[in-house]
Parts: C-alpha cells; sequence; structure tokens
C-alpha cells in the first residue's frame, strides 16, 4: 500500500506539473531571446577586449568583472563569490625525441596542466596504447623508469568495446605504474595541440604530461616498432594560490524561496586562445538567459541563479567551492537542480541525470518544439564527469541542461586549442542555447513540484556503479564508499 500510495504520488506530482500553463511565458522568452538576444554580441566583445579568460590571471579577473558589470548592467541582483585555491599557469616547454641522447629533433608540443613547476626528463619511451589499466597490465614493469606515449582517445583497431578515460585518468594511470613523463598524442589532423589538465584532483602532478600532434604520434609509433626511441621533456611552469570569483546573479523565489535551481556554466577558458567555444558560448548564454529573466519581469516560485563559475579548466575549483561553501553555509540541501551550459550549442531536448523525469521533460519540450522546428524534444538520462555539474552530482542532486546540439563551424577539433576563437561561434545556435535554457530553467523553477529529490548516499553509490563511474572517481580519489 506504501508503495502504491508514493507512486500514485509521483504520478500526480509529474501530471500536475505537466498541466502547468507555462506556454505562454515559453512564448515571451522565445520572442525575446530571438529578438533582443545580447549573448552573440557581448561574446564578440568579450573575446576582442578581454582575450583568454585563465583563472588566476589577469584576464581572468577582468573576465570576473566583465561578467559581473554586464549581469548589473541589465539589473539583475549580482555577487561575487571569491575563492581561494591552488593554479597553475605553464611557462617555458621543450620536447626533443630521437634514436638516442645524443641525436634528438625539437617536436612541437604543449604542456598539460598541472605538470611540475619544474621538470628536465629524458628517458626511453615506451608505447601504452590507449594509457589504460589493461596496456600497462600487459606491459608490466616495463613501464617503470620510461616516458609513456599513450593516445588520447580509443586507438583504431583496439577491441570493441574499449571505454576511453579522461586524459588526467590516463595520467594517473602512467604514473601509478612507474612512468616518468608522459606524451598524449592528439586525435585531431593537422599538427593540432590540445590542452587541459592532467591532474584528477586539480593540485600538481608529479611527472611532466605533454601532448603532440597527431601525425607525429603515429609516426612515433611506427618508429617504436623497430627501434627505440628517447624523448627530452623539459619545461617550467608556474603554481601557486590564487583569488578567482564566481559571479552570480540572484532571482529569489516567491513562493519558495529557499528551494533553489543553479543554472552554471564556467566562465574561465585556457590560455592558448580566447575560449570562444569552450566556454564562451556556455557562459555567454547563461548570462543572456538571466538578461532574458529580467527583462521580462520574471519573478520564479524557487530562486535561481546563474553561476559563473571559474577554475573549470583546472579542476572544477570554482563550482567545488560553491558546494564547499554551501555545505559550511547549511544551505546545499536548498539546491533542488543544477543545470550546467559547457559548450552546449543549438539543443535539440533536455538531458538529466535522473531518467524519472522522462514525462515532464518531453512534456516542456512538446510546448518548445510548437516555437522552434528544429526542436526535436531529445530526452536523454545519464551522469557524466569533467566539468561543473560533477560536484553537485556527487551530492546526489539532480543534474541536466541541453542535448542533442552540434558543435558549430566545425570547432570540436579545436577544443582546448590555440584555434578556439570566436568565427567558430554561431549565433542562432547560441540563440538556440539561451532560449531552450531559460525555458528549461523557468519551467524547473515554476513546476508545482520538482518529482526528483537529492538521492541518498545508499541510491547514489548504486546510481554511479550504473553510470559505469566508479572506475574513474576512484582513479580521481573521490570515490567514498567501501568496495
Amino acid at each position: 500500500m506504501k508503495n502504491f500510495l508514493f507512486l500514485a504520488f509521483v504520478s500526480l506530482s509529474i501530471s500536475a506539473a505537466a498541466q502547468d500553463n507555462f506556454a505562454p511565458v515559453f512564448k515571451q522568452i522565445n520572442t525575446e531571446v530571438q529578438t533582443n538576444s545580447k549573448a552573440y554580441s557581448t561574446l564578440k566583445n568579450a573575446t576582442e577586449t578581454i582575450g583568454h579568460r585563465l583563472t588566476g590571471s589577469a584576464n581572468g579577473a577582468k573576465a570576473e568583472e566583465y561578467a559581473f558589470n554586464l549581469l548589473k548592467s541589465y539589473g539583475c541582483e549580482v555577487k561575487y563569490q571569491p575563492f581561494e585555491v591552488e593554479s597553475w599557469d605553464r611557462k617555458t616547454i621543450s620536447v626533443k625525441i630521437g634514436n638516442n641522447a645524443n641525436d634528438l629533433a625539437a617536436v612541437k608540443a604543449v604542456t598539460l596542466a598541472h605538470s611540475p613547476v619544474k621538470a628536465n626528463v629524458t628517458a626511453t619511451i615506451i608505447d601504452a596504447g590507449n594509457g589504460l589499466e589493461a596496456d600497462y597490465l600487459a606491459l608490466g614493469d616495463n613501464v617503470k623508469g620510461k616516458i609513456a606515449l599513450i593516445y588520447l582517445g580509443v586507438l583504431p583497431g583496439s577491441p570493441k568495446g574499449t571505454s576511453s578515460l579522461h586524459r588526467s585518468e590516463k595520467t594517473a594511470i602512467a604514473t601509478k605504474y612507474g612512468a616518468v613523463g608522459v606524451i598524449i598524442i592528439n586525435t585531431v589532423k593537422n599538427g593540432v595541440l590540445l590542452t587541459g589538465t592532467a591532474s584528477v584532483t586539480g593540485k600538481l602532478i608529479p611527472i611532466p604530461a605533454i601532448c603532440i600532434g597527431l601525425e607525429n604520434g603515429m609516426a612515433l609509433k611506427e618508429k617504436l616498432k623497430v627501434a627505440s626511441q628517447v624523448a627530452t621533456i623539459d619545461m617550467t611552469n608556474f603554481s601557486g594560490l590564487i583569488k578567482a570569483r564566481n559571479v552570480i546573479a540572484t532571482f529569489k523565489g516567491t513562493q519558495f524561496p529557499k528551494e533553489k535551481v543553479v543554472v552554471g556554466g564556467h566562465l574561465d577558458s585556457w590560455d592558448l586562445a580566447t575560449g570562444a567555444i569552450d566556454n564562451g558560448i556556455g557562459s555567454f548564454a547563461v548570462i543572456d538567459m538571466a538578461r532574458t529573466f529580467k527583462k521580462l519581469g520574471v519573478k520564479p516560485k524557487r530562486t535561481i541563479e546563474f553561476v559563473l563559475f571559474m577554475g573549470e579548466e583546472q579542476g572544477l575549483l570554482g563550482s567545488k567551492a560553491y558546494v564547499d561553501q554551501a555545505k559550511k553555509n547549511g544551505t546545499l540541501d536548498q539546491v533542488s537542480f543544477m543545470l550546467n551550459y559547457d559548450m552546449t550549442n543549438d539543443p535539440k531536448g533536455f538531458n538529466t541525470s535522473r531518467e524519472e523525469l522522462e514525462e515532464l521533460f518531453t512534456s516542456w519540450g512538446a510546448e518548445v518544439a510548437k516555437l522552434d522546428s528544429n526542436f526535436t524534444n531529445l530526452f536523454l538520462a545519464g551522469a557524466s564527469l569533467h566539468s561543473d555539474h560533477q560536484p553537485f552530482l556527487l551530492e546526489g542532486i539532480p543534474t541536466g541542461g541541453g542535448a542533442g546540439g552540434k558543435l558549430p563551424n566545425n570547432s570540436g577539433p579545436y577544443y582546448h586549442s590555440d584555434g578556439d576563437v570566436f568565427k567558430l561561434v554561431d549565433e542562432q545556435g547560441l540563440k538556440n542555447t539561451v532560449r531552450n535554457g531559460a525555458i528549461l530553467a523557468y519551467a524547473l523553477a515554476n513546476t508545482a513540484k520538482i518529482p526528483v529529490t537529492k538521492q541518498t548516499e545508499e541510491k547514489l553509490e548504486a546510481f554511479l556503479i550504473e553510470q559505469r563511474l566508479k572506475e574513474p572517481l576512484k582513479i580521481a580519489g573521490e570515490w567514498r564508499w567501501k568496495d
């Protein structure tokens, strides 16, 4: 009987929410964004006047001020959320590879973040394939004292079903098996170099980690089949405590002010380019969602916080700081939902970590499809890591965002590279992120009842295992449950 009553209660909650008359507001949001969106123009201006937005740098501080002042100019209630963390910045890099230590040639490379402040390593290279645990088990003790050459993704011809890991997790595995350095081969043609963190913790790693281009990397793999190769990696970097600030625009709830929907996107970028795609299109979409709400005079039932996180690229520093501070001041339980926009473009539907929301989300999506003929009302359920939703997800908080979009203008290959510039941005794709994201935020903040709640520790553990996230979380030292 209890189960029946519970299921009936949930069913009624979903039905009641689905029947909320949101269509008129959805239409207002759609019209406002299509007619007056400032996301494209303000992102263009930011890339031209600020440049990159590396956390802890002068440019990063300028980006924080830019976002704060922009939200203020729209009339939003806005504040900084300061935090102090260990940050990292690249300085010098020299990589040489050859048949022996006396016959080396320079190879174009980029340092991966959180590599040591200083490293000068000369060692034999060993081909570690995809850089997964199975590769090292096959190599045995041969990895110790060598520089591991690993592929960023999954090599063509790998066993069916082989799953890749994040570059930081692959670096952690290489370190575990005694490698003294890591060379990661990018998967993009024409010598494009990728940066990004090689640390699962956001702290310095003990060995140097670099990225080389696809062509150089695959040629090196061929050479290793017939003869040994030696590499020298010589680098300097900076690491130290820095101060950074998340930027938060708040719309206080009129009926449930202590229930909160967080809508976030990371403002920071890497320093090789202006980060127009990663994550200019996400963060400036979030800013424009807030502008749209203010312009329309939206007064949500639940509190909405539009949050621009800093430090995502260096280990989710800003979102972790948000969650840590909420724990300390006792407000984390107020967060009912977290929406994350990281490189989101032209979404065709909604995604969430909680499959129970399909009926509710698609009921809203059906209304969106009436306004946007390209919106297919796609629904995706599942969980992943390595963006600012992760700290919320690991607290059992439901997460979500846009689904089914595609990066504009073949921008995918320029992820974390010196090619991530404004010309890759598509204005209508950005508008679609704004209008559909604002609609989802409005719906979550105003539905009669959000029919999912924070997961218990037991249910969260089972969920993360089901989502195949136990291994990467264990590698990162974030698995808190006993085996």
